[in-house]
């Protein structure tokens, strides 16, 4: 069996987040914040639950990252995400002046790291974030696709009229 890279290790602990938001019937993203090599904040996507515009994955985990480090400044961490982040994550990320951000899958309708535009890296901004791409992508992207194709399936069902098989 292939040794996990830690990037790897990380990406696996935000898939685990984004389990939770799977559970609760959200959009299965999720989230660790590491500073020096230790998960110090998990996040993961409560925007229906908590019936707030702001509860992703990210907002959720550098919240929690300020309270345990004592500061908004993140100096030092790396963010691992299994979505790329939106323009408001990517923006809250380059706030915190986190270093390295580690994503999963790309997100072509609303990614801000790269996809639609790339507000991490922004020359004129005070401060640009490092950027991997592409880690467990596969893992990552299949636990999207099957969420989505779940809802559409539920939304059709719906609209025939019939009831949902579960």
């Amino acid at each position: 069996m292939k040794k996990l890279t830690e990037d790897e290790k990380y990406m696996k602990e935000a898939i685990r987040q984004a389990r939770k938001a799977l559970l609760l019937d959200e959009v299965p993203i999720g989230c660790v914040i590491v500073y020096q090599g230790k998960i110090i904040a998990r996040g993961y996507n409560r925007r229906n639950t908590d019936r707030n515009t702001i509860s992703h994955a990210e907002m959720n985990a550098i919240r929690k990252a300020s309270r345990v480090l004592g500061d908004w400044r993140l100096e030092g961490c790396t963010i691992y995400v299994t979505l790329e982040p939106c323009q408001m994550c990517s923006g809250a990320i380059v706030q915190s002046r986190i270093d390295r951000c580690v994503i999963g899958a790309m997100n072509p309708k609303a990614g801000c790291a790269g996809s639609v535009m790339n507000l991490l890296q922004i020359a004129s901004f005070n401060h640009q974030v490092e950027i991997s791409y592409s880690v467990l992508e596969e893992e990552c992207s299949s636990m999207l696709s099957s969420f989505f194709r779940e809802l559409r399936r539920k939304k059709e069902a719906e609209k025939s009229g019939k009831k949902d098989p579960e």
